[in-house]
């Protein structure tokens, strides 16, 4: 009989099977959902194939499901709330003043006419999901108007 293991998920003691040699996990359910979201999350990190391949089917059930987050959120109040008082204990740390809405700008003087290179710049704050942080790099200044 081979000597008993510790359970990387729960701690208990158990005997790994015979066919599994390198066993970690007993077979408790809860600890065998441990061992596959620890299988998940290693695999999305190290395997950028499987990681498309995720990302793809995850926008392949968004699609044929428009609506369920919108439902969702009207048949669990509690759960919205929650939702509600996570973000602004997030917005709280990250300084508040750095959220920003869409279409808001600061009222800085305006950007003067010229070419300039837009690149993504690490986030400050908080946009909403169709805004862009960039850095913006004046590349030729505007030449005077010849009158």
């Amino acid at each position: 009989m081979k000597p008993d293991r510790t359970c990387a998920a729960c701690g208990a003691h158990f005997t790994p099977l015979a066919h599994v040699p390198s066993q970690r996990f007993c077979s408790s359910r809860a600890c065998q959902l441990a061992r596959r979201r620890a299988w998940q999350h290693e695999r999305m990190r190290s395997d950028p194939d499987y990681r498309a391949n995720q990302a793809r089917a995850q926008a392949t059930w968004r699609a044929r499901h428009p609506d369920y987050w919108r439902r969702y959120r009207e048949t669990h109040p509690a759960c919205r709330e929650r939702n509600r008082a996570m973000q602004r204990q997030r917005n709280a740390r990250r300084n508040a003043e750095l959220v920003g809405k869409m279409g808001t700008s600061s009222p800085f003087k305006p950007l003067a006419s010229g070419f300039y290179l837009l690149c993504d710049a690490v986030e400050a704050g908080i946009a909403k999901m169709n805004a862009w942080t960039v850095h913006i790099a004046v590349l030729s200044a505007p030449r005077p108007s010849s009158a």
